[in-house]
């Protein structure tokens, strides 16, 4: 089977890393059209051996970009069409209609329930997403939640499944060596009680949320790993909050490392780490939650599908908190205090490996493709 997989970007952020995961793990001919930003993970792409094109788009209005496209569908002789993130399932799904591919899908990584992709929704947004989904063959929801608010848009039930995304969970396994050598190349003190949070630098994310209440642990420190344009502000705050000498923002990691990328990978940045905070009030999944639990560290988050769509015991390290920084602080200054042991992996983490949802997603391309029933996934546990 010949995949093609058409995605808005490939700079590092969770949808982009993710697809490079799942090429490494699905069992087909695979190439991938960025229609911009060709970065870090389009080089960690090619690297791994799939082929990657830059279509150069403009900008969302940049119609010229289709007939390139779907050019490029129809000299490709595609079986399957994949695209992902919002722009890209737009003009994606038209191509491949205009090429003559009959099995289109679309993973919706990013629908939060006031936003996508880190930008408010709007009655126009939902049109134009309703109007060219019904030209694809099916939606990918990355959780049952994302599913839930496909179905409130008026996607039909019956052609929303769900994949989650995954990790490769072995490479997060904790290595209490590369805790040490992380902490000595970052110039974090051993004995440091070091608090971490991994994401894009926006506001949607509320970081500054997290920098205030690290500011307020006595002797805590916060490990920042992530790049974008709240990076100065928060380089700010935490000099007003007294905390610029305990406050490292590590920059972006891309996670699984390429030969050419440096510094410490995404799991020696967790094995430093103490503890995690997710303090994003809006999420379609929550990944980063699901790589620290991976790593044994206590959790605290205040929204997380991931696990919110699981029973409680599948992530006991995990505890759901409320958005105020004097509630961040409390939780945090326990969880100083108790200095728990490492935790094992949790059922969590072994639900959500990656080659677990590279065989449900193969399962859809054979029922796309070929007409092959596949079992429906259970969306509303």
């Amino acid at each position: 089977m010949k995949v093609l997989h058409i995605i808005t970007g490939l700079g590092i952020g969770g949808a982009e890393q993710q697809l490079r995961l799942l090429l490494r793990h699905l069992p087909v001919r695979s190439e991938v059209v960025t229609l911009t930003n060709p970065g870090a993970v389009a080089d960690g792409i090619v690297a791994d051996g799939v082929p990657v094109v830059h279509l150069g788009m403009a900008g969302n209005r940049d119609l010229g970009a289709l007939p390139r496209l779907t050019g490029i569908v129809r000299r490709g002789r595609y079986d399957l069409v994949h695209t992902h993130l919002y722009r890209a399932c737009v003009y994606g799904r038209i191509a491949a209609r205009l090429a003559g591919v009959r099995a289109v899908l679309a993973t919706e990584h990013s629908l939060g329930d006031s936003q996508i992709e880190g930008r408010p929704l709007s009655a126009g947004t939902r049109a134009l997403y309703r109007a060219t989904e019904r030209l694809g063959t099916s939606t990918v929801a990355v959780s049952p939640s994302v599913a839930r608010r496909l179905e409130t848009w008026g996607v039909a039930a019956s052609r929303v499944h769900v994949v989650p995304n995954g990790i490769e969970r072995a490479r997060f396994d904790h290595d209490e060596n590369a805790r040490r050598m992380t902490r000595k190349v970052l110039g974090l003190p051993e004995d440091a009680f070091v608090v971490g949070g991994v994401g894009r630098l926006v506001p949607g994310k509320r970081f500054d949320r997290l920098v205030r209440a690290v500011a307020s642990v006595p002797r805590a420190r916060l490990l920042l790993v992530g790049e974008g344009p709240e990076r100065e502000r928060l380089r700010a705050l935490a000099g007003e909050c007294g905390a610029a000498g305990r406050v490292l923002l590590a920059g972006a990691c891309e996670d699984p490392p390429s030969v050419t990328s440096g510094g410490p990978g995404l799991p020696s940045l967790l094995a430093a780490m103490d503890a995690f905070v997710s303090t994003s009030p809006d999420e379609s999944f929550g990944l980063a939650v699901v790589e620290a639990l991976a790593a044994g560290l206590p959790v605290l988050y205040v929204a997380c599908p991931a696990i919110d769509d699981l029973p409680p015991d599948a992530a006991p390290g995990a505890r759901r908190i409320g958005t105020s920084v004097p509630e961040l602080v409390s939780a945090l200054c326990a969880v100083r205090d108790a200095r728990p042991a490492r935790l094992p992996q949790p059922e969590a983490a072994r639900r959500y490996d990656i080659a677990h949802s590279a065989r449900q997603l193969m399962s859809l391309y054979e029922q796309a493709v070929h007409g092959i029933p596949s079992p429906r996934e259970v969306r509303h546990p």
